[in-house]
């Protein structure tokens, strides 16, 4: 049984700004409840684009090292360098996997600005992916991918520019934090959806070579840049140091790894039998973390994923699979239906969703790959051959 999700498909090249080579950076926003510690934000090691975290909590340890977020966005926005434009396509594969019913969603946006209309401005190219992993029932996931371009861009007034600047960013991020605010809120308004229903969300945005995750849940983006997987979102599990710490605070209690003995994630949208009555702090919250890159030539392709695939594959394996296969016949969607396969070999216990982002055309790939040179061939002749080839090159041989 395979879930189908609304495709709309429209490759775009659009000339944007230039990038700049710079090191990792995290902006700390206050908040009451838990941390993020530096200790679990990702490396910069070989990373040439910048990797931003973002979270509500704040970052309890000492942030003097890290670049304050407008100075580098700034010089990443501003420098002079080369210019990469995304040349962006994408496939999806849903299986309901061993379980008895299929609770994932997904949605698959690759030109945004078509998509709204006129009425909606972004820089180009723009696009919009998201994966809804639901427990407790499909109510809650169904729902949101009915709602979800209403919550993400008409509800909260998304920004709306024709280039992407520091003003941009924090503004995508506030109308996001408020779109999950929205969208969990709206499924305790409505009747249709059990309130022990719920989802995880995972949604990635590309804005000219801007990517921007949001993440709430143990969904999973990853990047791949030259063959290295770069995780692009947290999973939000209550045994995970920085969750434990909010999730204690809070309240909340970890029993097995369950957030109070019942849920294994600690932020979703819905359930709202653990957050009622509305309003009350809840060790469960809604509101997604982010991560932020600019794209360069060295990015190759994202996949996002739920956690049916992760339960039973690392980030890199996953990445060096779609890898071999775009390799082999450039085709996103069948990379998609083969990571699910995978995860079906290694025996996941999970409905399984993916989607595979490419940047770059096939042509563009060809023209960066170095060219092969071809090997001398070599053959071997036997005793009694040789002597015959000597013995003409001498001149004695037989005519």
């Amino acid at each position: 049984m395979v879930a189908e999700a609304e495709v709309v498909v429209c490759q775009q090249s659009v000339g944007v700004p230039p990038a700049l080579d710079v090191q990792f950076f995290a902006k700390a926003v206050s908040s009451g409840g838990g941390g993020l510690h530096q200790a679990d934000l990702i490396s910069p090691t070989r990373l040439t684009g910048p990797i931003r975290v973002s979270d509500s909590a704040d970052l309890s340890a000492s942030t003097e090292d890290v670049k304050p977020m407008h100075k580098v966005l700034d010089e990443v926005l501003e420098a002079e360098g080369l210019q990469f434009v995304p040349s962006i396509r994408s496939g999806s594969f849903s299986d309901i996997g061993p379980r008895r019913y299929m609770e994932d969603e997904h949605i698959r946006v690759d030109d945004l600005s078509t998509q709204l209309g006129s009425l909606f401005s972004f820089p180009k190219p723009s696009a919009f992916y998201g994966v809804f992993d639901g427990h407790g029932g499909p109510e809650a996931a169904a729902y949101i991918r009915k709602n979800v371009m209403r919550f993400f861009f008409e509800d909260v007034n998304f920004p709306q520019r024709s280039e992407v600047d520091t003003i941009f960013l924090e503004e995508a991020e506030n109308s996001l934090r408020k779109a999950f605010l929205l969208a969990d809120l709206a499924l305790v308004e409505e009747g249709g959806v059990s309130s022990s229903s719920g989802t995880t969300a995972i949604a990635a945005f590309i804005f000219e070579r801007l990517l921007l995750v949001a993440n709430a849940g143990d969904c999973r983006a990853v990047l791949c840049r030259k063959g290295e997987a770069i995780d692009m979102s947290q999973d939000h599990r209550p045994i995970y140091p920085s969750e434990k710490r909010r999730v204690e605070q809070l309240g909340g209690y970890i029993d097995d790894g369950y957030l109070n003995g019942v849920l294994s994630v600690s932020r979703a949208l819905g359930d709202w039998d653990m957050k009622l009555p509305c309003g009350s702090r809840s060790p469960l919250i809604s509101e997604p973390e982010f991560r932020q890159v600019v794209l360069t030539e060295e990015d190759e392709f994202l996949v996002i994923g739920c956690d049916g695939i992760w339960d039973v594959m690392s980030s890199q394996h996953a990445v060096s699979l779609v890898r071999r296969g775009l390799r082999r016949h450039d085709d996103p969607e069948q990379c998609a239906k083969d990571l699910v396969m995978e995860a079906f070999r290694r025996n996941t216990f999970d409905n399984l969703t993916v989607i595979i982002v490419c940047f770059s055309s096939p042509d563009h790939r060809e023209s960066m790959s170095p060219v092969r040179q071809r090997r001398p061939r070599c053959c071997s002749l036997s005793v009694d051959a040789l002597c015959s080839l000597r013995n003409l090159l001498d001149g004695n041989g037989n005519p």
